[in-house]
């Protein structure tokens, strides 16, 4: 159960992107949602905008944090026969969300395609690329193990070699996915 709570938070903080960009876009500041709060309506819209980014950036802190509480696993000397620097393979997709964004143009149509989006994140299952993890630190990895597994690996360490992988707790966010708190 803990592990469905996680990845739902992963799935919240790394779509919800689109829906700043959308209501960015159309110009939707904190005073529009809470026309009775005075005081939010005579804000710069800049606050508004810093203060939706905020949100995500706060969740994907939590899910660092929460992550102490996934199954642990292990990678030991050997194990690992080959690394690949993620980073910049995922961005173009996040990209295409930001687009995807600026070209809706109603409330139905940001929930209809924020749905599928969501959706089809949970359940890939494969990965959990999160652009705002670059921001505590994060990198991103693809491995391989010597038993042929490919693995999605988070870490804030900075891996040049397989060899250099050796990871006494790294937590399972599923079987193809894991974090690297340390």
């Amino acid at each position: 159960m803990t592990n469905i709570a996680y990845r739902l938070l992963l799935t919240i903080t790394a779509t919800s992107l689109l829906l700043i960009i959308f209501v960015v876009q159309k110009g939707f500041t904190l005073g529009h949602f809470f026309e009775k709060c005075t005081y939010l309506a005579g804000l710069p819209n800049a606050i508004s905008y810093i203060l939706y980014l905020l949100v995500p950036i706060a969740l994907s802190g939590l899910s660092i944090l929460l992550s102490r509480f996934l199954g642990k696993d292990e990678f030991t000397t050997g194990q690992v026969v080959e690394i690949e620097h993620a980073n910049n393979s995922f961005l173009p997709s996040y990209l295409g969300y930001f687009f995807v964004a600026l070209s809706i143009n109603n409330w139905e149509t940001l929930g209809f395609v924020y749905g599928v989006l969501f959706v089809f994140t949970f359940l890939s299952q494969a990965l959990y690329f999160n652009p705002l993890f670059l921001l505590f630190g994060f990198e991103f990895y693809n491995i391989k193990t010597k038993n042929g597994a490919a693995i999605f690996l988070i870490s804030r360490h900075k891996y040049k070699t397989p060899d250099e992988i050796v990871i006494d707790e790294a937590y399972r966010i599923n079987n193809y996915t894991f974090i690297e708190r340390g």
